[in-house]
């Protein structure tokens, strides 16, 4: 069964040594299609407290199965129940543990209510790792109280099982939701991935709820072998595919995640640390070594028979039967680094289940504005942030790096962290370098699939397939401000390029 968080995370944060049992318990059961765990799932409403929490959120066969898990001794003494501590000391509790469970089960079932999710089963058991045997009372099933004898992967396995298979059925006429559906909408509700205020001017580790998008991705790449995820700049696709690889890295299956740009090792590397997941860039694959899981960033780069034909070597089962996930801009950044063959993808999508991710999680609305207005391509809607517009510079002489060195000492003096500005120059292919003024200075080719708070962009390159795409990458790497510097023989290219695109 799949553990959101991984079994190491919870392992990391847990105080409870009975939720932990559990969790390794969980992690070694096989379910069914469906199956996920959710672990310490915060609630936003509930009928007594303004937030609670469930210890686990379990999905089985389309009904779903909240567990409170009490460690230590519980016992119920003159009408009044009890926790017991490992030093044998009692605790009153303000209800009875089937109590709590059944209210955040309600919690939850509410939460879905109001997003229109449909009927669906829902049953609250007790785990009681440290007893022997259950209380009997005529206010629960004893098959939903789990004791020290349901400690096993076969008993807990079994004992789910029962859950399930007891549980209520649709009343008549009502819309049933179904498993996917409700599969799809917990990742949403429980699954978290960093969102940007851009209106602060920083990046921050909100707990937001993922993007429907994003839930829907992290679903499906759990549940289906092959995956090929379609998504423009700044929707998500890198920290997704790391969030998946630690899933599967969780489940104790041998994971690789491979890209072209060696740059990229800088932003997984943090990440993933720790996870035994390799990584490591497309031309150093050694022959030989398979992996259970294979994942591709920037996939479009690597879109060409000679690519596939590689990956085909280091996939246990190959690219048609085995497990892998590739994830690429349909906006054709190949331009900039590497090779797409269109005849090749369309055979490649018949292998695989396709998703594509609509909401942009890193740029600004009015960046978005500026690509889809200029370039035409889609970066999808600018869900997380507004922020601020983006600046404009005319430049009298050449819109180079030096020009864009002055741009930012301005911002400097503003109070931005020099190393929070990237200058993307944009007709250069050179690695990243320090300029004169100490400012980082990158290109398209070794900014892709990377981003920075702050970025000026210069140097703007002829406008065919391979300028507009350089010209794609720079402008979408920027989180908070953008800024592009242009000559007057630019601007009249730019303009140029809106009127081709209004005439199409």
């Amino acid at each position: 069964m799949i553990l959101v968080p991984s079994l190491r995370d919870i392992e990391t944060s847990s105080t409870s040594r009975g939720e932990t049992l559990v969790a390794r318990l969980l992690q070694q059961v096989e379910g069914p299609r469906d199956a996920v765990a959710f672990h310490s799932v915060k609630l936003r409403s509930h009928s007594v407290k303004q937030q609670a929490e469930a210890d686990f959120v379990l999905l089985w066969n389309g009904v779903i199965i909240v567990l409170e898990v009490k460690g230590g001794g519980v016992r119920k003494y003159e009408g009044t129940w009890y926790s017991i501590d490992r030093r044998g000391d009692w605790h009153k509790l303000r209800e009875s543990p089937m109590q709590q469970a059944q209210t955040a089960t309600f919690a939850l079932r509410d939460i879905l209510d109001e997003e229109k999710a449909g009927w669906f089963a829902h049953e609250a058991v007790v785990v009681t790792p440290d007893i022997d045997a259950p209380p009997l009372s005529v206010e629960w099933k004893s098959s939903h109280w789990w004791a020290k004898e349901t400690m096993s992967v076969a008993g807990i396995t079994t004992a789910i099982k029962s859950v399930a298979e007891g549980a209520r059925k649709a009343p008549p006429r009502q819309k049933i939701a179904s498993s996917d559906a409700l599969r799809d909408r917990l990742f949403g509700e429980f699954s978290r991935l960093p969102a940007i205020d851009a209106q602060r001017g920083a990046l921050i580790e909100e707990q937001n709820r993922a993007t429907e998008g994003q839930a829907q991705v992290l679903s499906a790449l759990a549940m289906n072998p092959r995956m090929l995820v379609f998504g423009g700049a700044g929707t998500g696709k890198s920290l997704i595919l790391a969030e998946a690889a630690r899933q599967e890295a969780g489940e104790g299956n041998a994971v690789l995640i491979t890209f072209r740009s060696p740059a990229l090792i800088r932003f997984f590397g943090p990440l993933i640390e720790g996870w035994g997941i390799d990584l490591i860039p497309f031309a150093d694959l050694a022959n030989g070594k398979q992996y259970d899981v294979v994942f591709v960033d920037e996939a479009q780069d690597l879109m060409n028979a000679d690519g596939m034909d590689a990956l085909d070597q280091v996939i246990r089962g190959g690219r048609a039967g085995g497990r892998w996930r590739m994830f690429l801009d349909p906006n054709n950044q190949a331009h900039v680094d590497g090779e797409f063959d269109r005849d090749v993808c369309e055979l490649v999508k018949i292998e695989a289940t396709q998703l594509h991710l609509k909401k942009n999680v890193r740029n600004t609305r009015a960046i978005v504005h500026i690509v889809q207005e200029y370039l035409g391509a889609d970066v999808g809607d600018p869900g997380i942030v507004n922020g601020e517009k983006v600046h404009w510079h005319n430049v009298d002489g050449e819109a180079d790096v030096t020009a864009a060195e002055n741009i930012s000492k301005v911002l400097v003096s503003d109070g931005v962290r020099r190393d929070d500005i990237w200058i993307i120059d944009v007709c250069s292919d050179a690695v990243p370098r320090l300029g004169d003024a100490k400012f980082v200075v990158t290109s398209p080719r070794h900014s892709k699939g990377l981003e920075a708070e702050h970025v000026v962009v210069c140097g703007l390159p002829e406008l065919d397939d391979r300028g507009i795409a350089a010209f794609y990458v720079s402008v979408t790497r920027a989180r908070v401000t953008l800024h592009i510097l242009v000559s007057a023989e630019d601007r009249k290219r730019l303009q140029g390029l809106v009127r081709k695109r209004a005439g199409k």
